[in-house]
């Protein structure tokens, strides 16, 4: 079956594919038959093994597409599934394949920050491009579309706002306290708060200039950020996670179960539970109390990066090792065999 067929046009650009398909991967990977029973393993399979091991399978980043399908960015690169077979529709080649953030603007394309820089994806045209000039760091960490359509693009020292048509950089903001975007989320006005290392920081979405900062949190560094349905700031540290209101800025309270946890991200469910991954595990609590109400088990990794529930009838999970999968009533999580390395 060619990409064609399942509604992606793939001209050449420079003589090479860019939205590129194995037809191999058309089967979920969702399950692996165990291998038959052998003797020692040839000097050939002995190596292939040895190249697998140096293969880093980290999923830092997964974005739900305006057509309901999943976006998974590795350090092996960029694919898109259907979160409902676990099928892979396509993949993206680009030039450095260390991924650190998604986002998709208003039209479709697709914005992907890399430890290289930013690149645009423009799905009808498999056109892919690169937007690195003047960002104040080319390893970007956060991506995040405003209300008004326009991208920011949060680095390792600093922040842009960046024109999602032009795809041109519209300002910068180089002297953000704390130095490092490594999280951003909206509040309920639309205005932008971005974790750094030093604390929470408030942009005006529209000047991109400081509103407030606030600084002094336990952990100090703002890894992941989230916005309740109540409006509240979940801000996820290294030895902690916290609630904190944005109209005054103070600290609501520490969630109890996550205290002495690094929490690296947070999601909020449609049923209005919280997901928090930490470097040890996946947790499910009842925003309200606090409560632990489920913690994970199966995942490829205990240390969780990025999280996207309610996506296919699942919680789809990012790990230091792989993605994993998620539905209601299941005991244990599962992995995804094609974005995981296999398991004797």
């Amino acid at each position: 079956m060619s990409a064609a067929l399942l509604g992606f046009a793939v001209p050449p650009v420079n003589g090479q594919r860019i939205l590129e398909l194995d037809p191999s991967e058309l089967t979920p990977g969702y399950i692996r038959t165990a291998p038959p029973p052998g003797g020692d393993r040839l000097p050939n399979e002995q190596r292939l093994r040895e190249r697998l091991q140096e293969i880093d399978y980290r999923v830092n980043a997964l974005q739900r597409d305006l057509t309901g399908n999943l976006w998974v960015g590795s350090w092996r690169g960029l694919a898109r599934i259907d979160p409902n077979t676990g099928n892979i529709l396509a993949r993206v080649s680009l030039p450095n394949r260390a991924i650190g953030a998604i986002a998709q603007d208003k039209v479709g394309r697709l914005w992907v920050g890399t430890y290289e820089g930013l690149k645009r994806v423009d799905l009808r045209t498999s056109e892919v491009t690169a937007q690195n000039l003047l960002l104040p760091s080319k390893r970007v960490l956060s991506l995040l579309v405003d209300r008004r359509g326009y991208v920011w693009a949060g680095t390792d020292n600093g922040l842009a706002l960046v024109s999602p048509d032009q795809g041109l950089i519209m300002t910068t903001l180089k002297n953000l306290p704390g130095v490092s975007a490594n999280a951003m989320t909206l509040d309920a006005e639309g205005q932008l708060w971005v974790g750094t290392l030093d604390g929470l920081v408030r942009v005006n979405t529209a000047s991109a200039k400081i509103m407030k900062r606030i600084d002094g949190l336990p952990g100090t560094s703002v890894q992941t950020l989230a916005i309740s349905p109540q409006g509240l700031i979940w801000a996820g540290m290294p030895n902690s996670l916290l609630v904190i209101n944005p109209r005054n800025g103070m600290v609501m309270r520490s969630v109890t179960p996550l205290r002495g946890r690094n929490v690296t991200s947070v999601n909020f469910a449609q049923d209005g539970s919280v997901w928090v991954g930490t470097h040890n595990g996946l947790w499910r609590l009842n925003p309200h109390t606090g409560a632990v109400l489920d913690q994970v088990a199966g995942l490829p990794s205990s240390r969780v990066l990025a999280l996207a529930p309610d996506t296919g009838n699942k919680l789809w999970i990012g790990t230091s090792e792989g993605l994993a999968w998620l539905m209601p009533r299941m005991p244990r999580a599962r992995p995804h065999f094609a974005f995981t390395r296999a398991i004797d």
